[in-house]
């Protein structure tokens, strides 16, 4: 794969590179209508390969936040064409990786020391290169080591980044005006977070040392001494990437085993630590030879405060659904409802949501779930393209619920994906036994 000598830094060059970007996509466009106009019944699937192809390269080179932009619409499956899913997902664990020189330079800049003068062994090529940093393969003291190191830049990007992708989230997500702010902010706040490797670190530590029990789940160690603010040292984890052991012929037992896992870890994170581990891509878990899985990144943990904790999982139970008053009392602790609401707003409103919890609540209802029930899963792609395509809701704010949806919807889509990958048959209340 071609390495990156440099990665633009610099506002004016980031938006450079984005209005070249906008360039393509408008060529783009014009050709599709052009076509359009001699065969009517064209598709847009060339226009989408076309579009997601020029997007993801332009954004690839940029790195840091406007990538991470892109692997976070990956995991809505149900929201974009597969054209946009299957281009994005590449920027789970498949990105340019900076070159020997630049990493070297990085290296000596974090830690203040070139990478030989650490460790007895380190391998000038990664591993794994991904939106914010990329992973290298070292052994120190008979110890195989993988070697995070952050991209140059991308810390003091994010802000300018996010300025710049703001508008096309906004259409994308039929965001209005000065109420998106609370949403722009969180994701703003979460990837200023996952830049600062130190609070990874300790968050790392913190959290695989509460799930340790689990079973079936391993971590890594990870080493302050070998780390800085940029630089994180663990363990060298052996296994094949979720995503592509998914693909691969596995019994159900294994599917059942993994996914269990899976699924502990998560509603142990969420209902015992209240936090929660914020980016389930199939890039962020490995699954070794005794078919265990191994959570390997932690840069993007979300904290679940008791005033959403409380009425998210209220609504997720079967009597508050059934209950018209404690439903509508739910959605306006969650900000779902607002006071201004007119009352069309409100019945509206109230009868998209309760459509949407009754099926996306439904695991929850259940001792065990399978999560390969392609009925359900065909009712959740439904619904997907409901939601993107019905004109009333375009028509509304879509400015609705608290800031803490953002993360939290992305953790359970995320986790329902990878659960349907596998075609695990979980059961629901397994993870109990580990709170106490």
């Amino acid at each position: 794969m071609k390495t990156l000598d440099n990665i633009p830094t610099g506002k004016i060059e980031r938006a450079s590179k984005l209005v070249s970007t906008g360039a393509k996509i408008g060529g783009n466009y014009a050709k599709y209508f052009s076509k359009k106009i001699i065969n009517p019944e064209i598709t847009r699937d060339e226009l989408n390969e076309n579009n997601a192809t020029d997007i993801y390269d332009g954004l690839k080179s940029l790195k840091g936040s406007a990538l991470k932009v892109a692997q976070m619409l990956s995991m809505e499956k149900n929201l974009l064409p597969t054209a946009y899913v299957d281009k994005f997902s590449l920027s789970q664990f498949s990105v340019p990786p900076l070159s020997a020189p630049l990493v070297r330079k990085t290296f000596k800049k974090y830690l203040g020391k070139y990478p030989e003068e650490v460790f007895d062994t380190f391998e000038k090529e990664s591993i794994n290169a991904a939106s914010i940093g990329q992973v290298h393969k070292a052994t120190k003291d008979g110890r195989n080591l993988a070697v995070k190191i952050q991209y140059p830049g991308i810390a003091q990007s994010i802000s300018s980044d996010l300025a710049l992708v703001k508008p096309i989230a906004m259409r994308m997500f039929n965001l209005k005006g000065k109420d998106s702010d609370k949403y722009f902010r969180e994701v703003e706040y979460k990837l200023i977070e996952e830049t600062n490797y130190w609070l990874e670190l300790t968050q790392s530590k913190e959290i695989t040392e509460a799930c340790k029990a689990i079973a079936h789940m391993k971590f890594p160690n990870y080493y302050e001494d070998l780390s800085s603010e940029r630089i994180i040292t663990m363990d060298w984890m052996t296994g094949i990437h979720l995503g592509e052991f998914t693909k691969t012929d596995f019994s159900q037992k294994t599917a059942n085993k993994l996914g269990q896992a899976l699924w502990d870890f998560y509603m142990f994170q969420i209902h015992g630590l209240r936090k929660v581990h914020a980016d389930p891509h199939p890039g962020n878990f490995l699954v070794n030879d005794n078919e265990e899985l191994i959570a390997i990144d932690f840069g993007c943990i979300k904290e679940v405060p008791d005033s959403f904790y409380i009425p998210y999982f209220e609504l997720a139970k079967p009597a508050s659904l059934s209950n018209d008053t404690i439903f509508t009392d739910k959605l306006y602790e969650l900000e779902i409802l607002v006071a201004t609401d007119k009352p069309d707003d409100i019945i509206f409103f109230k009868s998209l949501f309760h459509e949407l919890l009754s099926l996306f609540t439904s695991p929850f209802h259940k001792e065990e779930f399978d999560f390969g029930n392609e009925v359900f899963w065909g009712q959740l792609a439904d619904l997907g393209e409901h939601l993107a395509s019905d004109k009333q809701i375009r028509k509304m704010n879509g400015n609705r619920g608290s800031k803490h949806f953002l993360y939290m919807n992305r953790t359970f889509f995320g986790l329902y994906n990878l659960l349907h990958d596998l075609r695990a048959n979980i059961n629901v209340n397994n993870y109990k036994k580990y709170l106490n």
